[in-house]
């Protein structure tokens, strides 16, 4: 007989309030009681329940558009942003027809073409920095991150164009830094326009400036079609579905805001807490250099990208405070039972990505920065998922992880830093994503000059 599944008895209200200003708090306090699943009050329509067993969360990715299902308006929190034709928002069919557009300009050679970009503009937003002075590690990871999809994204690599996106983006973003600010996205009778100094009549006005450059562009395109160009938008307005179609102009609009969204505020956090927690822990950041000085002074990016402890740290960051904490929320679509307990049609579940990355049966002292983890264990797709799973997992993780590479260890060979304090650096909800919450303060303390190989890559394989 199915067990009937529960979760914390406080009051709806209480329970979102905790979960919009505190997640890892409110994640951690309710995991004690109910490690495997729960059903949380007061977010969403009947609860939504929180799965973190990783047979439950292969289970729930494995069937996709069978027992569960993702249609649009189960992500409405996101619709403000994004709008009501990103692939984000679309079910079924029309999800996966757009997905097999959308995939193609983030694999294989494409990616090799993103490097000269990734690379040249952490050097020279890095060299920008004034020295010993404070800096905060979260913007300059933002400034790289949004430069680099803008350039592989747009093709836009100077010109007015560019630097109005690349303020007005910022701008947009910046109104969701507070955990508080969260509120308007979580409280829909909170989007209210009260003027240009109201939180949400300044968004609405940023994205309209946003949407007039994005339509600018796309009309430029149409107007002047040029067969040369590899862009991510060149690519997508040159796509054509099963019937011979192509994207209409609010379908590539919502993309491209999508992918600006997604394509840099998540990359731009995993980068400062790669920097943080190398800085906090010095003898990892010496064993990547070890590792990157067995390549050589000039090494291939694409070589970079495959070093084994250099990878390893990254996804150690990606999964001791993962950026998303829960996977894309799915529907049950009828009856079903899992680990025991009954989930009614209607129910919505979501992969908890944050507890699953703790689950000490998983990764012991799961608070503890080891990235020799992924060196001595290869985990499955259901117990380490920083980029969520199934038919929704995330488009961008090569990209990001491509970036996130080869910008830390830019970063690392060429610059000397230092944390500004030692205080640890505070998990904190920014928008619908978990951040450093002081942004990780760091100084430059000047230029490094290049390691020469004094270890080969068999000597790294141990540490």
């Amino acid at each position: 007989m199915s067990k009937l599944l529960s979760g914390p008895k406080t009051l709806p209200f209480l329970q979102l309030t905790h979960w919009i200003l505190n997640p890892v708090s409110y994640m951690e306090k309710v995991s004690k009681d109910f490690p495997d699943l729960f059903r949380t009050r007061g977010l969403g329509m009947n609860g939504l329940i929180f799965i973190s067993h990783p047979q439950a969360l292969q289970q729930l990715l494995t069937n996709d558009r069978k027992q569960f299902s993702a249609p649009g308006e189960i992500n409405a929190i996101v619709s403000p942003l994004v709008g009501d034709y990103s692939v984000i928002m679309l079910g079924g069919d029309r999800h996966k027809k757009r997905r097999q557009l959308l995939l193609p300009p983030f694999h294989g050679e494409r990616m090799r073409s993103y490097a000269d970009s990734i690379l040249d503009i952490t050097q020279n937003v890095m060299d920008a920095l004034p020295q010993d002075q404070v800096f905060i590690a979260r913007d300059e990871m933002q400034s790289i991150s949004l430069q680099v999809i803008i350039e592989t994204v747009f093709g836009l690599h100077k010109g007015e164009r560019y630097l109005e996106l690349k303020n007005l983006l910022s701008s947009m973003l910046d109104i969701f830094r507070m955990s508080s600010m969260a509120a308007i996205l979580f409280f829909p009778s909170l989007q209210k326009d009260f003027g240009a100094w109201s939180p949400w009549g300044k968004f609405m006005r940023t994205q309209q400036k946003v949407d007039s450059l994005l339509y600018a562009e796309i009309a430029e395109r149409q107007k002047n079609p040029d067969p040369n160009r590899t862009d991510i938008l060149s690519l997508l307005m040159s796509a054509r579905d099963e019937a011979g179609q192509p994207m209409s102009n609010k379908e590539l609009r919502d993309e491209l805001i999508t992918l600006l969204f997604a394509g840099h505020e998540t990359t731009a956090t995993a980068m400062s807490w790669a920097l943080y927690w190398t800085h906090r822990h010095p003898e990892i950041k010496d064993k990547i250099l070890q590792e990157l000085a067995t390549l050589g002074n000039n090494p291939n990016p694409i070589d970079i990208a495959r070093l084994p402890y250099l990878t390893a740290v990254c996804n150690e960051t990606l999964r001791l405070y993962p950026v998303g904490m829960l996977t894309f929320p799915r529907r049950v679509e009828e009856p079903v039972e899992m680990l025991g307990y009954r989930l009614e049609a209607g129910d919505v579940v979501a992969g908890c990505i944050y507890l699953t990355h703790h689950r000490p049966e998983l990764y012991p002292d799961s608070q503890q920065f080891k990235p020799e983890r992924f060196l001595e264990r290869q985990f499955t797709p259901y117990e380490f998922i920083p980029f969520g799973g199934g038919a929704r997992r995330c488009i961008g993780e090569a990209l990001a992880m491509f970036e996130m590479k080869l910008a830390i260890a830019t970063i690392l060979s060429r610059y000397e830093l230092a944390l500004a304090d030692q205080k640890p650096e505070p998990p904190r909800r920014r928008g619908l994503t978990l951040a450093p919450g002081n942004g990780v303060r760091m100084v430059m303390k000047g230029k490094r000059k290049f390691l020469e190989p004094s270890v080969t890559q068999s000597d790294l394989v141990g540490v």
